[in-house]
């Protein structure tokens, strides 16, 4: 049976594969925004548009529900790793992927690719990189006024962009207020993801995420790394961390260099095939 959608999650944050070797899709905003839907399509946090066959090479194309398209995804690239060690288009352990924001190197940890660990890069927090407005700089424990509040933030890129708020206490609703303001604040040109950290101690900190293009998140493996990047930065944890959010848990690792390795799981949902109805609506 020919199947148009994978459906996976990784701590809640749920993605669809979807295969342009298998079925046909144009990724347009509208076709993305109707099929990740949770009322009038599939739903999803957004869709993982590959294998891109290129010259022995994978690419992937991420999609966030709002139809626009995503740099890299620590979460999306694990989901989408299962996805090609089930569908049978990678037998190594370890291999590359290459997306919007850089190259990727993948390691499965387990044989039923459940566990998987991501090299996220090397982090940066020059406001050109970002990209953050004003002088060129690194974003670093800056104040940020938002409506009736002022925010210290330390911004980050690892691929995607990222503003990390350390607080004594943060919570969903928090994060709901505050997090559709600061991702379209005038600072951030180019939109940003939006953390906001308590640091439980030197190994653990906790976020709560507002995903740009995708609203309130359960968990994000480009925000864990942004925030524990900033936290170490800022000096309030140790190198080797565990990132806490409403979905689960997420292991992070910082090199000296900056080089950031995320671990975590990842579990699948279901596949499918879209009815009549919606390939009309697909294809408007």
């Amino acid at each position: 049976m020919a199947f148009d959608f994978w459906k996976y999650h990784a701590l809640g944050n749920d993605y669809l594969v979807i295969d342009p070797n298998l079925t046909t899709f144009d990724p347009t905003p509208e076709a993305v925004k109707l099929v990740c839907d949770r009322h009038f399509g599939v739903g999803s946090d957004g869709i993982l548009f590959g294998p891109i066959l290129e010259g022995g090479r994978i690419r992937l194309r991420i999609f966030n529900p709002d139809g626009s398209e995503a740099e890299k995804s620590g979460n999306g690239i694990r989901i989408f790793s299962r996805y090609l060690v089930e569908a049978g288009y990678v037998k190594e352990k370890t291999f590359t992927l290459l997306t919007l924001g850089d190259e990727v190197r993948v390691e499965v940890l387990d044989e039923t690719a459940s566990m998987i660990k991501v090299d996220m890069g090397t982090v940066t927090f020059r406001s050109d990189e970002i990209p953050v407005a004003g002088p060129s700089r690194e974003v670093v424990d800056e104040p940020l006024a938002v409506g009736d509040r002022v925010f210290r933030v330390t911004c980050a890129s690892v691929g995607n962009p990222h503003c990390v708020i350390p607080l004594p206490e943060i919570s969903a609703e928090l994060a709901r207020e505050y997090g559709p303001r600061i991702e379209n604040h005038p600072l951030f040109p180019h939109r940003i993801n939006v953390q906001f950290l308590k640091v439980l101690d030197r190994k653990n900190i906790q976020i709560e995420i507002w995903e740009r293009g995708a609203g309130y998140t359960l968990a994000s493996g480009s925000s864990s790394s942004a925030a524990a990047c900033a936290a170490y930065r800022l000096g309030l944890v140790e190198p080797e961390l565990t990132v806490h959010m409403p979905g689960g848990e997420i292991g992070i690792a910082i090199a000296p260099d900056g080089h950031v390795h995320m671990t975590g799981p990842v579990a699948g949902v279901a596949r499918g095939e879209f009815a009549e109805e919606m390939r009309r609506r697909i294809k408007g």
